[in-house]
């Protein structure tokens, strides 16, 4: 099997992006902390939020790039639009060495990661040959965002990572959990959890009388089983979980070759 490997970030040509738009404090706050670690660093995110966009990708109307400045552009499209354009057009003659999505506003942990612009931001990167890593934060509704949790652990995190290699189709989503940097109990390497959606549709009506519905974010199961990344977030630890691209079930494949010979 081929893999990509992360190379020292000091030397390496990053790209940043993400799904939270351009103006995301995440996206400042990955920007402030990787721009202090790495030799060069460009940001391509989206011009508007673009949260729970998935793996989507723009078809049907043409994209538009915006020049913010030095290494810094806006795509008015989604986080895939943008790592696309990003690789194929932006940086084509200097392709970055590894891209780096978020930090999302929201942890992106269980049945999430299907739905997550951050992850697909990344699993776009790995399926053009880089590698790839989706960083979240954590948090509590109605509290603080813990930004500094994930600023102070980025620099560990790839100092440790360097001259690590993934499988060409695998990505890492990590996920800082909603305590401060000095709190965090350590890292766990753990599997993708599972959600428990309860009332996820919300009815209303405008001032008219004619109903709408408001699709509403169900906090997460704390029910969890030790090893899943819900259950290492909601404890208070970091959360490296290696995503595949690969969405086949080889064990259900094999049981259907069991009927259709």
């Amino acid at each position: 099997m081929s893999t990509h490997t992360f190379m020292d970030i000091s030397k390496a040509r990053v790209l940043i992006s993400n799904d939270d738009g351009i103006h995301a404090p995440g996206l400042k706050a990955l920007e402030k902390v990787v721009r202090s670690i790495a030799r060069e660093v460009w940001v391509v995110a989206p011009a508007d939020e673009q949260s729970a966009a998935s793996h989507a990708l723009t078809v049907r109307r043409p994209l538009r790039i915006n020049k913010l400045g030095p290494k810094r552009f806006t795509v008015d499209g989604t986080p895939t639009d943008c790592v696309l354009m990003a690789i194929g057009e932006i940086m084509r003659d200097n392709p970055p060495d590894m891209v780096l999505s978020g930090i999302n506003r929201g942890g992106n942990l269980g049945d999430d990661v299907t739905y997550s612009g951050t992850i697909a931001a990344a699993m776009e990167a790995t399926i053009l040959g880089i590698p790839a890593i989706a960083f979240s934060q954590y948090f509590e509704s109605g509290g603080p965002l813990k930004w500094a949790t994930g600023t102070q652990w980025v620099p560990k995190i790839m100092k440790k990572l360097k001259g690590f290699s993934l499988p060409d189709n695998a990505l890492l989503n990590i996920n800082f959990p909603n305590v401060s940097a000095d709190k965090v109990k350590g890292i766990d390497i753990t599997r993708q959890g599972a959600c428990k959606f309860t009332d996820l549709i919300r009815e209303n009506s405008d001032p008219r009388g004619y109903p709408y519905y408001w699709i509403n974010f169900s906090e997460h199961d704390p029910r969890n089983p030790k090893g899943t990344d819900l259950a290492s977030v909601l404890g208070g630890s970091i959360s490296i979980t290696p995503l595949s691209v690969d969405l086949t079930d080889r064990k259900t494949a094999k049981s259907l070759k069991t009927i259709f010979p």
